[in-house]
């Protein structure tokens, strides 16, 4: 929408990981020095941690152009996986085909040794970089830990790069996971931008976009910007192109820190499920907290007074849960209604018949004869939430109805910038944060998509205009091919690499699923 008027090739703050984008902060290059050195000094096993929207994806990305051609590269970014698919996707990823179809996890490691020794004799190194590493199970971690076994008398065959946020350095504490833990011997935790790193962040991603120095921001909004982000490159990304956006709507070439506030505000105007918009402060959810704690305190010695009523205490006790009323959704810090004197916020949690059919209402597609509606769900990590511009529901996770057993859904109509437009049960929309989003995300998220049965899937060497259509949305997502129409050896490189980031089937072959999911991303 603004490129053009900017001047811009392309959006400079999308929030696509894109190695082009990485800015060498002196926390990002000391992350890439370490990683490096753990790889080129053959020491094992490496991990990097950060929290979320620190740039550890684009971290990744980078490390491989930093990489000599003797070395060997296999890159798992979907980490819900069991130990048979993660060596199934590391042969996939090495290149490493077998003479017939592997029946156990000894064939697969035999000839991932094979493969290892013969590149090692040739003089290469191979590296296995997995990202959101916290996800993965301890049946895999000890899976990985095995392979680290691959080894010579005095050398490590396969570099290990364990990459996740900052549960995974909790997860490799757990005692089953010691050995594992024992043998990482680099390690680095990604901190956020400090202050100083932000003007340089902004003006370099201005300048891969292909700005001509036209757009300035002023010294204000670099530091409105850090007081919003405190350094996080996703919530920069997310404020600049607000910014960005509001200031084409003015015609303005010079980001202010008023137009900054603005980008902010339209961010934090959104209803987030949180004490604030049950129109609580901290200090008031503090407050209450003390008091609820002491209420507990009196309770407990009301009870030991009471001991001898304790088999009536006790019943009332374990049939109390069954006797509640139908649960509201459990919002964090919650405070009871009778306590707050507030009304409850409407209910978004939604059963599978009514999220289902606000599904297809609010979908609003245009159906020809020859069209099909189908239903299409995936496993989507929560940070592509913002990638996601048509309906779409989200499966909720546990702790968000505790008292509830059947799958109960979250139905999204919108995403605005960060944050989203949820729709509750009764048909009304209500604004949500990124963070309530993110807290009880399950990974399942379904959608409606229009499809023919005749629709081919798309294939390396055709020509077709849906080849075309396919490969302007790529471009839009941030990669890189040539709009001519033509499936060519580079589409179908960037089609496997779409594939793995979302987690697909990486054959390059663009079928319903992958169209499914593109679709879903299409402005």
């Amino acid at each position: 929408m603004y490129t053009s008027f900017f001047g811009f090739t392309e959006k400079p703050f999308n929030l696509t990981p894109d190695a082009r984008y990485l800015f060498l902060s002196p926390h990002h290059k000391e992350a890439l020095d370490h990683l490096l050195y753990g790889i080129n000094e053959r020491k094992g096993f490496i991990a990097i941690t950060g929290g979320i929207g620190t740039g550890k994806t684009t971290l990744c990305r980078t490390l491989l152009s930093h990489l000599d051609s003797r070395t060997k590269t296999a890159l798992v970014f979907n980490s819900f996986i069991t130990d048979a698919e993660l060596l199934q996707i590391i042969l996939r990823e090495f290149g490493i085909e077998t003479a017939q179809a592997c029946s156990s996890k000894n064939e697969y490691i035999d000839a991932l040794n094979h493969f290892l020794l013969q590149n090692f004799s040739e003089g290469g190194n191979a590296v296995l970089v997995i990202d959101e590493a916290q996800n993965l199970t301890h049946t895999v971690l000890e899976q990985i830990r095995m392979l680290s076994n691959l080894e010579t008398e005095k050398e490590k065959l396969i570099q290990i790069v364990l990459v996740g946020q900052y549960e995974l350095t909790e997860l490799l504490a757990t005692p089953s996971l010691k050995q594992l833990n024992e043998r990482i011997t680099v390690r680095y935790d990604l901190k956020p931008l400090k202050p100083n790193d932000i003007k340089g962040y902004i003006e370099h991603r201005l300048v891969v976009a292909g700005g001509r120095g036209d757009v300035r921001f002023t010294t204000g909004a670099f530091k409105k910007i850090y007081a919003y982000s405190h350094g996080n490159p996703r919530r920069i990304n997310a404020v600049c192109d607000r910014a960005l956006l509001i200031a084409y709507a003015k015609e303005a070439f010079i980001i202010s820190r008023k137009i900054v506030g603005k980008a902010i505000a339209d961010f934090r105007n959104s209803l987030t499920v949180d004490p604030s918009v049950l129109g609580w402060s901290r200090r008031k959810v503090e407050s209450t907290t003390v008091i609820l704690v002491l209420l507990g305190l009196l309770v407990i010695a009301v009870t030991v007074g009471a001991w001898g009523f304790r088999t009536h205490f006790t019943t009332f006790l374990s049939q109390g849960e069954k006797s509640l009323p139908p649960a509201s959704p459990v919002y964090e810090a919650q405070v009871p209604a009778r306590v707050t004197d507030k009304p409850a916020p409407a209910s978004l949690v939604l059963d599978e018949k009514t999220s289902l059919a606000g599904l297809f209402d609010r979908s609003d597609i245009e159906l020809n004869r020859e069209d099909h509606l189908g239903l299409f769900s995936f496993d989507l990590a929560p940070e592509y939430y913002v990638m996601l511009k048509k309906p779409f529901r989200v499966h909720l996770a546990n702790g968000f109805i505790s008292l509830r057993s059947s799958p109960h859904y979250l139905l999204i109509h919108k995403v605005e910038g960060e944050d989203a437009i949820a729709v509750n049960a009764e048909d009304k929309e209500q604004e949500i944060s990124r963070e309530f989003v993110l807290r009880h995300w399950d990974r399942k998220v379904s959608w409606v998509y229009p499809y023919r049965s005749e629709d081919t899937h798309l294939m390396k060497g055709m020509t077709d205009p849906a080849v075309l259509e396919v490969q302007t949305i790529l471009n839009a997502l941030g990669y890189r091919v040539t709009t001519t129409g033509v499936y060519d050896a580079e589409m179908f490189n960037e089609i496997k690499k779409f594939q793995e980031d979302f987690g697909l089937v990486a054959d390059g072959v663009v079928g319903l699923r992958t169209r499914a999911l593109l679709y879903q991303m299409a402005d």
